[in-house]
């Protein structure tokens, strides 16, 4: 909004011309978005907590976890507020990667609110299982073919930047569509499967976040790219600012998240932040090196999925209890001591993936 009117501005006063730099709206667009978490989130909390819009606790899991019930949940709404508003505010309206990524984030933010509401009206499953993939693989479906057939990307739609390798890209061709359907479902679900413990999920959301931003401002500058060898895709530094208000984001939630938490994201928080997760992976053409920036949610999943496989054909469990987190709360970790445990290796896979473009 303020890009529109800087002209304007800076007619009024020169110093408004700072509107005009990715950085000054990218640290403000963080900014913007921790302000809107602080100075709500006392009052979303109130309101869920009078709406009784409260956490009902599964009985197979963990017998600490039993306190947190009634703990108010829903709270991702706050999560999608404090990226929209901060996005409407600092980035650039007439891009077209920037829309997209927030239709993708408000998008998943619905169905998980949707998926939320049903378990409060006594549905424990929420939405079932196919119909929540179907909805989650549409949007990536959508976005595929917006990407394949607008233009914008030109002959790089449909290819993907190798990890570690330089000059090495791969093309999907017509798997690019199913792709980004199994990359928005498996997101999202990954994402949620990690909210287990108190600001676990929204923690590594935020070095996620951190590291998108980097890698978005360096796809969108002529010269870093064509120095690292990476696409250049005019108009991708404004995810920047997309993605530093995803971050702002997630911190500020985090404050009331944190251990002991005063409210929970539910799917409605989850769902978004993989929503948007998945949609930065896609923009900017590091949609294998989402599985290293989000190698902790990797994790999360793939334990899920090796524990029912395994048991389905033998009848032993692999791990103690599935998600993997719990797996350590078992072994005697306390929570804050598994939550703080893959903070660090999140943020050390964050660092890893941007030292990736070096590598090559």
């Amino acid at each position: 909004m303020f890009l529109e009117f800087v002209d304007l501005l800076r007619d009024l006063w020169s110093p408004f011309n700072v509107f005009r730099y990715l950085t000054f709206r990218a640290a403000y667009a963080t900014i913007t978005a921790l302000l809107i978490c602080f100075f709500f989130g006392g009052w979303t909390i109130r309101r869920l907590r009078s709406l009784q819009i409260a956490e009902t606790i599964r009985e197979d899991g963990p017998a600490t976890h039993q306190a947190k019930a009634g703990t108010p949940t829903m709270g991702g709404l706050l999560i999608v507020v404090a990226i929209t508003v901060p996005v409407l505010l600092w980035g650039d309206l007439s891009n077209k990667m920037v829309i997209a990524a927030l239709l993708g984030t408000v998008y998943m933010g619905v169905l998980g609110w949707l998926d939320d509401l049903l378990k409060l009206r006594g549905n424990k499953g929420g939405l079932p299982g196919r119909i929540k993939l179907l909805f989650q693989g549409l949007f990536g479906f959508v976005l595929a073919l917006w990407m394949v057939n607008d233009g914008y990307f030109g002959e790089m739609a449909t290819s993907t930047t190798v990890p570690f390798l330089k000059a090495v890209d791969f093309d999907w061709g017509y798997l690019y569509v199913p792709l980004a359907m199994t990359l928005f479902a498996g997101t999202t679900n990954a994402v949620n499967l990690a909210d287990g413990l108190d600001g676990l999920a929204v923690g590594l959301c935020a070095f996620c976040f951190f590291a998108f931003a980097a890698l978005a401002y360096l796809s969108g500058n002529a010269i870093y790219s064509d120095y690292l060898d990476i696409f250049f895709l005019r108009g991708a530094g404004e995810l920047a600012i997309f993605s530093m208000a995803a971050a702002g984001a997630c911190l500020g939630f985090l404050w009331y998240n944190c251990h002991p938490a005063e409210v929970f994201m539910g799917d409605t928080g989850s769902m978004a932040l993989g929503g948007a997760l998945a949609s930065m992976a896609l923009l900017i053409k590091q949609e294998l090196l989402l599985g290293i920036i989000g190698g902790v949610f990797l994790v999360e999943a793939l334990s899920v999925l090796i524990q029912v496989g395994v048991y389905r054909r033998t009848g032993r469990r692999v791990f103690r209890m599935a998600p993997i987190h719990h797996h350590f709360e078992q072994l005697g970790w306390s929570e804050s001591k598994v939550v703080i445990r893959f903070w660090i290796v999140g943020a050390l896979l964050a660092l890893l993936s941007i030292s990736t473009l070096k590598i090559r």
